[in-house]
């Protein structure tokens, strides 16, 4: 029972079917465990997020799950992970992860994902929910001091909603095509570079835009 339940939650964004048929109702339970780990605990970075919500919207278009109740459990999912992520890193500090745990919490994604908060600012808690890792250790650095909680809380909702539409909703009306069903792999990193692409330069033409306004009144 252990093992298949932890089978579950590594590979669900594959088993989909089978998991609903073994587990029921508990399924929406998974899914909701899953994404708060993913993205609640930085040692957890390797569990599915984006297929995972891709397929999750296709299981939906089949009659596998309740489209509401799923977008609506990886939404609490979401938020209140990136919650207790930006809390535990608040009380506890980044070293304790990087001495304990260096080769899940390494250095590389700690770097990376500064540099989107020198470029996005604020709005890196909700650009970095499109991007797998960074998703991960956005709330955990904004919890160290980068962001107050009320500001965090604003992006972490917003993005929670728009990356579980954005995906879910695709697999929804298009996870069902026969050729998306051949190439499911190949799509689903397809649609999570052109998600994250049209974000980052979205927010990139925002910020020039700004920063030049702001050059130009200073003149």
């Amino acid at each position: 029972m252990i093992e298949s339940l932890i089978n579950a939650f590594l590979h669900i964004d594959q088993n989909m079917g089978l998991v609903v048929q073994e587990y029921g109702l508990f399924t929406y339970a998974i899914l909701f465990f899953i994404i708060f780990f993913e993205t609640g605990f930085v040692i957890f970075p390797f569990l599915p997020g984006d297929s995972l919500l891709f397929v999750g919207g296709a299981a939906a278009a089949g009659g596998l799950l309740d489209i509401y109740s799923l977008c609506i459990v990886i939404i609490l999912g979401a938020v209140i992970g990136d919650t207790v992520n930006y809390w535990i890193v608040h009380y506890v500090g980044i070293r304790v992860f990087l001495e304990r745990f260096p080769t899940l919490v390494k250095k590389e994604y700690i770097d990376r994902t500064y540099q989107f908060y020198e470029k996005y600012g604020g709005a890196t808690i909700f650009v970095a929910r499109f991007v797998p890792l960074v998703r991960t250790f956005a709330p955990f650095l904004a919890g160290v001091g980068t962001m107050q909680y009320r500001r965090f809380l604003f992006y972490n909702i917003l993005g929670a909603v728009c990356w579980t539409l954005a995906l879910v909703l695709g697999g929804y009306y298009f996870g069902q095509l026969a050729v998306v069903q051949e190439n499911m792999n190949l799509l689903i990193i397809f649609v999570i570079l052109l998600t994250s692409g049209t974000l980052i330069y979205i927010l990139g033409s925002l910020v020039k835009a700004w920063w030049d306004h702001r050059k130009t009144a200073r003149e």
